[in-house]
């Protein structure tokens, strides 16, 4: 049976004959120097290093540790660059390469095989393989195809979808390499791969490589033990950075030699030569990778992640929670305000408020009032007078100022009947002695409950007065709410008290599609054309609401910047967490890049994850807002929770913004790393 698993070896072809001498070498080294800065000064690891592997050799670097076998493979394979000297593979010169040319020659060129194994512990078995095929583009459905087949040639058939916990040294060494054939490298660099293995793993293992190497595969293994290295067919032994011995190893008495050939056969690769996706696919398919990564990464690290959110859900949720409070309260005060009729403007005669000739004015007749209600801005009018008296019921008196007014004027303040009803009309035609009085007066005057007010009689001045309808109690804006409001039809009062039909005000109810500023403007106009002199000015209740509004608005921007501070608090918690996210997974990060992977493969990772983190935190704020109002109106409160989308989409936006611009530096620290670096962190 083959060492790979399979009842015949990987390759089937006739021994094509000794590997060619003369073709030019596929690695060739000319005066490499590697040095690491120490103190003040550096330390040289490898000293003018000149060597020149073929295709096909398989080549075993021996020396004892600290010796620079492990740099020296580091730069083979592209995970290290030489401080000086030339490296080139197949021709191609290394050290004009950026970061992500690199990677394209780890991920197309080379397979690497290491001691730890590193494999993904997020990953299972057949996921682990896939990972060099998804950063080279290869579709799903074939690399699934090519992994299987691999782990099941390497006798890991039912260890598909174990993840590496589970699985001996020995099985996650045959992960490694399957994982190292998966883009159907050929260069295969091994580094001390029997090092964390017992007797018999690695037999297998060197088993698997010769194999390999007969198949015409580079194989490059890097050890201290002598014993390992007479497997290879090529030894290169090292010293302190010097290449102290080079000597070929003769296995022609080998029987399976008789089977080496200098190719990879199609058996051998599989599927792989067809399959890709184009680029936008191959995009979209390494997000995909770094999407289910950081979900997978999220519920290992449960907690973690989740005060990670804690800090975005709550800032969210206090904005969202915020606006819709201060939404609320302001169409509350809105609401009271308009049952003082806001949208209202009130013209006396005078110049203002505190004129002394304004009781001499006489040009403010109920004409005018007639005149403006026919104007398109006004959806109701009605005139005012007043008169000071006391009114009587039994044995109750009391001074009031009694308003005489329209038939229209109680829609337009916008009060409400507690009982009875308004005069019409036909009252006013008829200058009828029907009052209506508010919650005050008739507390005072029937302070029994049980008494109705309707119907009773009056005693107002020396008029009598039937009570037709009474009030709910109001707010009385900036007056005094304790005021006793009696109202009489305005003929009634200017026939049986004033005598005159001059009048005290005209109270103008404007249209709710038309700007009171707009109205006030073309009432004054109008006024002004009818008077041919200004002897009037007008109070515009509007400007109560928008100075009342003003200041809610600003009291709600105060508190949404508060909001906004615990926001950019959450944001910062998110870097801090994605920064130590990054120096846990450093090894990971090497491993990933090792195969290939773009510094924009793991800044997409990084930057996917903070991102995800922010949107579930801000859809979990948002849930949280949502269930405040819930909570806020089961208690009974009249004041409303009013969510805006606007705010509700705002706030989702900018957890998605804080997942990018907290995030972002991070997963950029991650992009940034040093494969090699990387690798080596403990």
């Amino acid at each position: 049976m083959s060492p790979l698993g399979n009842p015949q070896p990987l390759s089937q072809e006739p021994d094509a004959g000794p590997k060619a001498s003369h073709s030019p070498p596929l690695i060739n080294l000319e005066g490499v120097t590697r040095a690491f800065p120490s103190g003040d000064g550096v330390v040289v690891v490898l000293h003018g290093i000149t060597l020149q592997i073929s295709t096909g050799e398989m080549v075993a670097i021996i020396g004892a540790s600290g010796s620079g076998k492990s740099t020296l493979m580091n730069i083979l394979g592209c995970l290290d660059r030489a401080t000086s000297g030339t490296y080139r593979i197949g021709g191609r010169e290394t050290g004009t390469l950026d970061p992500d040319e690199l990677a394209e020659l780890r991920r197309e060129h080379f397979g690497f095989i290491f001691q730890r194994y590193h494999l993904l512990s997020e990953l299972t078995s057949i996921g682990n393989v896939e990972v060099p095929a998804i950063y080279s583009g290869v579709a799903p459905a074939d690399r699934i195809t090519r992994a299987t087949m691999l782990l099941t040639r390497l006798g890991m058939a039912d260890r598909l979808h174990y993840s590496p916990g589970k699985l001996s040294g020995g099985q996650q060494q045959r992960v490694s390499i399957a994982r190292a054939l998966m883009n159907d490298a050929n260069v295969i660099l091994a580094d001390e791969p029997t090092g964390a293995l017992d007797h018999a793993s690695g037999e297998e293992v060197l088993t698997i490589l010769t194999e390999l190497n007969r198949e015409g595969r580079t194989v490059i293994l890097v050890t201290h033990d002598m014993s390992v290295a007479s497997r290879a067919n090529r030894i290169i032994e090292i010293s302190d950075g010097r290449i102290i011995a080079d000597r070929a190893v003769d296995h022609s008495s080998d029987i399976a030699n008789s089977a080496l050939v200098k190719q990879p056969t199609s058996a051998a690769m599989g599927i792989m030569s067809r399959g890709k996706l184009h680029s936008w696919r191959a995009g979209f398919d390494r997000f995909g990778e770094a999407f289910k990564m950081a979900i997978l990464s999220m519920r290992m690290h449960g907690l973690r992640t989740f005060l990670t959110m804690l800090g975005i859900i709550i800032g969210i949720a206090s904005v969202v929670a915020v606006v819709a409070l201060g939404e609320g309260g302001r169409q509350k005060v809105l609401a009271n305000i308009a049952s003082l009729g806001t949208n209202t403007m009130e013209i006396f005669p005078g110049k203002d408020f505190g004129d002394m000739r304004s009781g001499k004015v006489r040009t403010l007749l109920l004409k005018d009032a007639q005149e403006i209600a026919r104007q398109p801005y006004a959806a109701g009018v009605t005139p005012t007078v007043s008169v000071s008296t006391t009114i009587r019921s039994g044995s109750q008196e009391l001074s009031v100022q009694i308003s005489g007014v329209g038939a229209d004027y109680f829609d337009v303040r916008g009060a409400k009947l507690a009982s009875g009803r308004l005069f019409s009309q036909a009252s006013i035609l008829q200058m009828s002695q029907e009052v209506v009085i508010d919650d005050n007066t008739r507390a005072a005057l029937f302070p029994n409950p049980k008494i109705s007010p309707v119907g009773q009689t009056l005693l107002i001045g020396k008029v009598p007065a039937t009570i037709v309808g009474v009030l709910q109690k109001q707010l009385g804006g900036f007056g005094n709410n304790t005021s006793l409001a009696v109202y009489l039809p305005y003929t009634t009062v200017q026939a049986r008290y004033t005598g005159s039909d001059i009048l005290r005000s005209i109270v103008l109810l404007v249209t709710d599609d038309t700007d009171t500023k707009l109205a006030e403007q073309a009432a004054t106009k109008f006024l002004l054309a009818r008077h041919g002199v200004q002897d009037f000015f007008i109070q515009n209740n509007d400007d109560i609401r928008q100075t009342i509004t003003s200041t809610t608005d600003t009291l709600t921007l105060l508190i949404a910047a508060i909001a906004v501070i615990s926001l950019v608090v959450g944001g910062i918690g998110v870097m801090n967490i994605m920064l130590v996210s990054v120096s846990e997974r450093v090894k990971e990060i090497g491993v990933r890049m090792a195969v290939g992977a773009r510094r924009s493969d793991i800044l997409e990772q990084f930057l996917t994850e903070a991102v995800i983190v922010c949107l579930v935190g801000g859809t979990l704020g948002i849930l949280l807002a949502l269930t405040a109002g819930e909570i806020f109106a089961a208690f009974g409160s009249s004041f409303k929770f009013v969510y805006s989308m606007t705010a509700i989409a705002g706030a989702f936006g900018v957890s998605s913004l804080i997942g990018v611009a907290f995030g972002y530096l991070p997963a950029r620290s991650a992009a940034q790393l040093d494969p090699v670096v990387a690798l080596a962190r403990d």
